[in-house]
This record gives structure tokens, C-alpha cells and sequence, in this order.
């Protein structure tokens, strides 16, 4: 084969793979802004709604600025929600600082509380999962109360909880852990039964104890699932510290700031959209840590299988 032709299969290869890894880098860029077009999305059907069921009675803010008023002719006028929303970060409360220092201390709190609740409730689950998978005795006899114990409201054990604890972090974690052990147990019990019999006859033919197979074989094949339970428990666990912060008698965290700005919620209503934001921004940086660790540790997988 010529020189020239070489050259010229290199720069065709060459040429190919550059617009492959163009279109890679265009479907990279779809899919991070998939959740924007979802946004929109919620947004259009939410002002839609308003609209065509002239829903005007229950101080609804418009998610975007231009609104369409049915009452008499139709008009359309500029609304400033999301403005006031905005600005309401930085203008200073009734206590004196602005806002956004004031939810900023309230989401911290909140965030620690529902770490200690998430990691209190993921190793209580990842214990009742490897319990269940070593005996079918506990797992027949206890398993069906770990999911009878999540038919019952959280609302109701909340406010028990407090008054058994008190209104320290402590009782917002364990509220917390509630809520993230269910996930995590049958996760875990799954990924740990999801191990082939092939796999497992051939480390019994090798003669490996039980320790050495939850280690070598169950627990690598059930990481991808734990994972995938940690990701559903770490906003889990900020519903569950934000609701134990709820009852009477706590002050500090978001949920003291939910129950505050709803009380004036006629009168300005964008502190408490401002405070629900906030409490949406927090489960979602938990979630995103959660999947960064998943991305760094579970690295023997395929990025569909390991996240």
C-alpha cells in the first residue's frame, strides 16, 4: 500500500473520529439540559392551568413574567413573581440580616441534621440487608414489619419523636433515618441475592466462608443498587429533617423558616417561595454528592450500570 494511501485512511480516521466525538460531545450537551426543557416544560403546564381553569384565588405566583388574564378582555401584563423572589434573598428581615444569610444558617442546620440521619439510617439498613440475605428465618419473620413501619405517616411519628428526644438534632436525625433505612434494606437485600448461583457454587467450590463471599462477591455485585438506594435516602433524609424540625418548639433549620413565612404569606408571599427553593436546592446538592460518590468509587462498572 502507497504512502498516500495511508495518509489518506489516517486523515479519513481521523476525520471520522473527530465527528464522532463532536456528536458524543452535542448528546453530552443534550442530555445536561434535559432537566431545563423539563423545567419549561412544568412551567408552561403550570401557567396553562392557570389559565384555561382561571385558577385566581389562591394568591398562585406565575412562573413566568408575561401572564394571560381572562377577566374581561383578554389582556396580557407583565407579572414581577420571580423578580420578588429573587430580590427577597437580599432585602433584611424582621430579625435584621438579609435573607439569604438567614436561610443560608437555616439550610446548613438542616443539611447536618440530615446527614446524621442519612448516615444513621443507611448503615441500619445496610445491616438489616446483609442480615436478611444470610438467614431467610429474619428476613420472613422481620421484613415485612420494616415495610408495615413505612405505612405509617411520618407526620404522626414526628411530633412522638420529639417529645421522647426533645427538640435537639438528634430527634430530626433519627426522624431522618426513618425515612432513608427502608430504601437502603431492600436495595441492599436486593443486590445481595443478585449474585449468580454459577459465582456462588464456584466460591463454595473454593471453600470461602461467608465473610469472605458478602466481601469478594455479594457486596460488589450489590453496590450499584446501595447506591441507588443512597440517592433516593439523601432526599429523603432532608423531607425527614425538615418535617422533625416542624412540631412546636423548634427554632432553627428550615422548617422553623417554612412555618414563619407562611404565617405572613398574604402579605409577601416570596419568603417563603424563596425558603421552599432553598430547601429544594439542599436535597439536590445531597443527591448530586451522593452521585459524585458513585461516580468515583463505583468504577468497575460501565457508566450505565455504575452511574
Amino acid at each position: 500500500m502507497s504512502e498516500r494511501a495511508i495518509a489518506s485512511g489516517v486523515r479519513g480516521y481521523l476525520a471520522a473520529r473527530g465527528s464522532w466525538t463532536e456528536r458524543s460531545r452535542w448528546r453530552a450537551a443534550a442530555r445536561s439540559l434535559a432537566p431545563l426543557w423539563l423545567l419549561w416544560l412544568i412551567v408552561l403546564i403550570w401557567e396553562a392551568a392557570k389559565f384555561f381553569f382561571n385558577i385566581t384565588d389562591y394568591n398562585l405566583p406565575h412562573l413566568i413574567p408575561l401572564v394571560i388574564s381572562r377577566q374581561g378582555p383578554l389582556s396580557v401584563t407583565f407579572s414581577s413573581e420571580i423578580p420578588s423572589i429573587l430580590g427577597a434573598f437580599f432585602k433584611p428581615t424582621a430579625t435584621g440580616p438579609a435573607l439569604i444569610r438567614v436561610l443560608a444558617e437555616a439550610a446548613a442546620i438542616t443539611w447536618l441534621e440530615a446527614l446524621a440521619g442519612f448516615i444513621l439510617g443507611g448503615l441500619l439498613g445496610f445491616l438489616l440487608g446483609v442480615m436478611f440475605a444470610h438467614s431467610r428465618l429474619l428476613e420472613r419473620g422481620l421484613l415485612p414489619y420494616v415495610v408495615a413501619s413505612q405505612t405509617v405517616p411520618i407526620l404522626a411519628i414526628a411530633p412522638m419523636v420529639v417529645v421522647w428526644r426533645g427538640t435537639g438534632w438528634d430527634s430530626k436525625a433519627i426522624i431522618a433515618a426513618y425515612l432513608t433505612f427502608f430504601p437502603v434494606t431492600i436495595n441492599t437485600l436486593r443486590g445481595l441475592q443478585s449474585v449468580e448461583p454459577a459465582a456462588l457454587e464456584l466460591m463454595h467450590s473454593y471453600a470461602a466462608g461467608r465473610g469472605e463471599i458478602l466481601w469478594k462477591l455479594r457486596l460488589p455485585a450489590a453496590v450499584p443498587y446501595i447506591f441507588t438506594a443512597l440517592k433516593v435516602s439523601a432526599t429523603a433524609s432532608v423531607v425527614g429533617a425538615i418535617i422533625g424540625e416542624l412540631p412546636v418548639g423548634s427554632t432553627r433549620g428550615l422548617g422553623p423558616a417554612i412555618i414563619n413565612y407562611a404565617q405572613y404569606y398574604n402579605t409577601w408571599p416570596p419568603n417563603l417561595w424563596a425558603t421552599i427553593l432553598v430547601a429544594a436546592l439542599v436535597g439536590i446538592g445531597f443527591y448530586g454528592l451522593v452521585a459524585l460518590a458513585e461516580r468515583r468509587l463505583v468504577t468497575w462498572l460501565p457508566p450505565s450500570e455504575g452511574g
